[in-house]
């Protein structure tokens, strides 16, 4: 039996085809170095592009943790050769769009703004943005506003139905978590 912590570091975000080979092969190796996988892409950009993204638990990434991570990656992406041909691996850190990927995600940046995308309709809709409310059982909460409602109201998200979810980038918001002081809402 899985505990809900292990629960919300799980990624309910999943890759497709090339990109879901590569996300399976990293994970364990970013996991022994320590870090979490954000995201994989896999682009035809400049010859072919993939992309990792990955991050500490606290949510930290340095140039060093990239190199180290890039090191780490390329040796078994040339044992497994996931992807036919030339390709660059890059490594990075989430931006301050960064993806939501994990139940955690959303819990450790409640009280930012945030754009989800479901994967099937919901209320007529697939597209929200709110604040983040934080999370309850399987489903993110989160503050919108409503076409008709004078009051902005709370709506639960199920992770299960969610396609993709990133923070809305928010410079005020930024500096103010740089700075150490939360900005009012």
């Amino acid at each position: 039996m899985s505990s809900p912590a292990g629960n919300a570091d799980r990624r309910f975000a999943r890759e497709t085809g090339p990109a879901r080979t590569i996300a399976d092969l990293a994970e364990p190796v970013l996991a022994e170095l320590g870090f979490r996988l954000v995201r994989v892409k896999v682009s035809g950009r400049d010859g072919g592009t993939v992309q990792i993204m990955a991050e500490r638990p606290t949510g930290e990434m340095s140039v060093e943790d990239c190199a180290a991570i890039s090191r780490a990656l390329s040796a078994v992406l040339d044992a497994y050769d996931p992807m036919p041909g030339q390709y660059r691996l890059e490594v990075s850190s989430p931006g301050i769009d960064r993806p939501l990927v994990r139940p955690s995600d959303f819990a450790l940046w409640a009280g930012h703004e945030a754009k989800v995308e479901l994967n099937e309709m919901v209320d007529g809709r697939k597209r929200f943005r709110g604040v983040i409310e934080g999370i309850a059982e399987d489903e993110v909460r989160l503050r919108i506003e409503l076409e008709g409602k004078a009051e902005q109201v709370v709506i639960g998200l199920p992770f299960a139905l969610i396609g993709e979810a990133k923070l809305v980038a928010d410079m005020a918001s930024f500096r103010a978590d740089l700075s150490g002081k939360k900005p009012a809402h």
